[in-house]
């Protein structure tokens, strides 16, 4: 009985035995596929981050490109804005150029130089009449028009009420305005640095400069039939001087008016023609 016994628990044994092996076997197989897995998917995952990385080098490649193609363009863009011209226009510079100061011209290194300095001089003959020529001076920068007028062709000593003197000069300075519905103007009175009289109607520079800004604009608007939405009247004081006050000469070249007109390119271009 006992020997029975025993042959029976060596059989469970030996059988319990084989079924752990086989079980420990397959387990290894199944680590063994799950390596193979991991590492192929480990091969492929590389693969596709090199992938990655060179399309995103190609996509930072053609971004730059094209920054650069847009940066071109514009440059271009900006450039024609200014030089892009018919003949029609080029034959008026030419003309106007022919009348000025060879010594002026001189100064003009680039075909936008000789647009400015054209429209410069006949903007001047045509605003300027009865004017002294020192009066009035007139620059352009970018298409942007700016005329600084002397204060004593304007105004009387410390008073904003605009002289009669000016009347020829607004009345032409309305026509130019009125000639282009889209035109923007901006009046800007200046001053010197000279304090007010006490106990004057005018609290400071600020009051007689924006004063002077806005009679100008009123006769502009009420005498010379300017559509207000296209004016603007600022006061500058004392603090854009165009020298230093320390003579009674630069105290005078600060004192003025400044009108900055800013006009389409069409007609821009338009100020090449002298009346």
């Amino acid at each position: 009985m006992k020997r029975t016994i025993a042959v029976t628990v060596l059989a469970a044994t030996m059988l319990s035995s084989c079924v752990s092996k086989k079980k420990y076997v397959a387990l290894e197989d199944e680590l063994s596929d799950t390596r193979s897995t991991l590492q192929k998917t480990q091969v492929e995952k590389e693969e596709i981050e090199a992938k990655y990385a060179r399309i995103e080098e190609r996509v930072a490649d053609y971004n730059a490109k094209i920054n650069s193609l847009r940066a071109e363009n514009d440059s271009k863009m900006e450039m024609n804005d200014l030089t892009v011209m018919s003949n029609n226009n080029k034959e008026k510079m030419r003309a106007t150029i022919s009348k000025m100061d060879q010594e002026k011209v001189a100064g003009a290194k680039t075909l936008e130089d000789s647009i400015n300095l054209a429209i410069s001089y006949n903007l001047k003959n045509n605003i300027s009449e009865g004017a002294d020529d020192e009066d009035i001076d007139i620059t352009v920068d970018e298409t942007v028009v700016m005329i600084n007028v002397s204060d004593k062709l304007l105004f009387g000593s410390g008073s904003y009420r605009v002289s009669k003197d000016a009347q020829p000069l607004l009345k032409k300075l309305a026509e130019v305005i009125n000639s282009e519905p889209a035109m923007e103007v901006m009046i800007e009175g200046h001053t010197d640095d000279r304090t007010m009289v006490e106990e004057s109607y005018l609290k400071d520079n600020w009051d007689l400069s924006v004063r002077r800004a806005t009679a100008i604009v009123r006769l502009l608007q009420n005498k010379y039939d300017v559509a207000p939405e296209k004016l603007i009247a600022a006061g500058r004081s004392s603090y854009q001087p165009l020298v230093d006050n320390t003579s009674k000469e630069n105290r005078a070249k600060n004192r003025r008016t400044r009108i900055v007109i800013i006009p389409n390119l069409d007609k821009f271009f338009a100020m090449l023609e002298s009346e």
